[in-house]
């Protein structure tokens, strides 16, 4: 990984240097995406050619995997599950995190959501000249 390189003391080469500085982690996100996807390639291979129920792993030269199932929760009637987590007082199993696109969509049309508030968020564009 690069050094970071330091601040300039002129705002517009500031810009510049964030923009650019965008451009070559854009670009470098790219490869890694390439990368975890042949990655996820690989690690569906192994699962699909592994024999089943006769192997869990296999060892090559320098490296064991192991294939390794568990079992993850789903969500099949969300009715269900509400009247539960409402009963039991089990607000644990939830994320405490707002649908920010639709709560935007209700106040842009004027409806008041309770329990909400919100705070302004300062930001920086950055494009091309």
């Amino acid at each position: 990984m690069a050094k970071p390189k330091a601040i300039p003391k002129q705002l517009g080469a500031v810009a510049d240097l964030l923009y650019t500085s965008r451009q070559t982690r854009l670009e470098e996100q790219k490869t890694i995406d390439t990368m975890k996807s042949f990655e996820t390639s690989l690690k569906d291979h192994l699962i699909n050619e592994l024999p089943k129920g006769e192997a869990k792993g296999i060892s090559g030269k320098v490296a064991r995997v192991s294939i390794i199932t568990k079992q993850v929760p789903t969500v099949e009637d969300w009715d269900a599950l509400y009247g539960y987590i409402k009963k039991k007082g089990a607000w644990d199993l939830l994320n405490r995190a707002l649908n920010t696109a639709a709560c935007t969509e209700r106040l842009e049309n004027g409806e008041t959501i309770p329990g909400i508030g919100s705070f302004t968020r300062v930001d920086v564009s950055c494009v091309k000249v």
